[in-house]
C-alpha cells in the first residue's frame, strides 16, 4: 500500500519544506521508495533538491491542469529511492483554474489512485488553504503539520483544523492529522510553555518527536540534499530519523485499524 502524507501549514516559515525533504530522505535511507510532490508555486522543495525551478519544463502543474501522466513528470534525485515531481511558476495558475473543473477537490486523489511504485508519497503544500491544499488533504491518508512553538504559529492552527474538519465532512472522512513541533529551543521558556499547551490541546495528535533548531538544516537545503545525507550524524538528522520511525508506526497502526474495503 502507498501512504500519502500532506505536509501542510497555512503559516510560512515553520520548516514545512525542510520537513518534507528531510523526512523523505530519512524514509529513503530506511529503504523505502518515496515520491516527493512539490505543490508550492514557490518551488522551494524543487530548489532544495538542486533543481532550478526556472529550468523545469514539465511540472506538477501539467498533471493537475493538463492531465499529464504523473510518472512522466517525475524525476530521480541523487538519492536512491527518492524521486520528485517538481514545481515551477505555472503552479500559481492552479489556484485560479482548478476550481473551474468539476469535482476539482478530487483531481490529485484521482492522479494518485492508480498503481504507484512508491510506499510513501509526500505532498509539500503551499502556505495557504486554497484549492491546491484542499486537493492534497482530500488525497492524503493523513496531514503532517509542522509548527513552531511560537504564539502566532500555534494560533494559526485553528484555521487548519477547520479545513481538516471540512475535508473530513465533504471528501475524506478518514483523514487523520499529526502535529510536529519544529525549530524548538528547549532553553526558551516560551517554547517550553507552548509545547505543553499544544500537548494539552491536541493530546495524541501531537507527535513525540521534536525537531530542534539546527544550522545544519539550513546548510543542507543550500546544498540540495536532505539533512540525513548531508550531515548524517547531526542532531537534526537523528531527529528526522526518529520522525520517520514514528510515522512508520502510526501509518502501520492506521492500516491495522482501517476497515477492509
Amino acid at each position: 500500500m502507498t501512504t500519502i502524507i500532506a505536509i501542510t501549514n497555512e503559516k510560512g516559515g515553520v520548516a514545512k519544506t525542510t520537513t518534507t525533504l528531510a523526512l523523505g530522505g530519512a524514509l529513503a535511507e530506511a529503504n523505502h521508495e518515496v515520491l516527493l510532490i512539490d505543490l508550492d508555486p514557490q518551488a522551494n522543495l524543487t530548489l532544495g533538491l538542486g533543481v532550478p525551478p526556472a529550468k523545469v519544463r514539465r511540472s506538477i502543474a501539467d498533471v493537475l491542469l493538463n492531465s499529464a501522466n504523473l510518472l512522466s513528470v517525475s524525476r530521480e534525485t541523487g538519492i536512491a529511492g527518492l524521486d520528485i515531481v517538481p514545481s515551477n511558476a505555472e503552479m500559481s495558475m492552479a489556484e485560479r483554474f482548478l476550481p473551474v473543473r468539476q469535482n476539482y477537490e478530487h483531481i490529485l486523489k484521482g492522479v494518485l489512485s492508480g498503481p504507484l511504485n512508491y510506499e510513501y508519497v509526500l505532498l509539500d503544500c503551499p502556505p495557504s488553504l486554497g484549492a491546491v491544499t484542499f486537493n492534497a488533504l482530500t488525497a492524503a491518508d493523513f496531514a503532517l503539520i509542522p509548527t513552531q512553538p511560537e504564539y502566532f504559529s500555534a494560533h494559526g492552527l485553528r484555521s487548519l483544523m477547520g479545513a481538516i474538519r471540512k475535508v473530513r465532512a465533504q471528501n475524506n472522512p478518514d483523514l487523520a492529522y499529526y502535529i510536529l513541533i519544529t525549530m524548538m529551543d528547549r532553553r526558551n521558556r516560551i517554547h517550553r510553555a507552548l509545547k505543553e499547551q499544544l500537548q494539552s490541546t491536541f493530546g495524541e495528535g501531537l507527535l513525540e518527536t521534536i525537531i530542534e533548531i539546527d544550522t545544519k538544516l539550513r546548510e543542507s537545503t543550500i546544498a540540495g540534499t536532505p539533512i540525513t545525507h548531508y550531515n548524517p550524524q547531526s542532531r537534526s538528522a537523528q531527529q528526522y530519523r526518529a520522525l520517520a520511525e514514528e510515522i512508520l508506526r502510526n501509518a502501520q497502526a492506521e492500516q491495522d485499524t482501517a476497515p477492509d474495503k
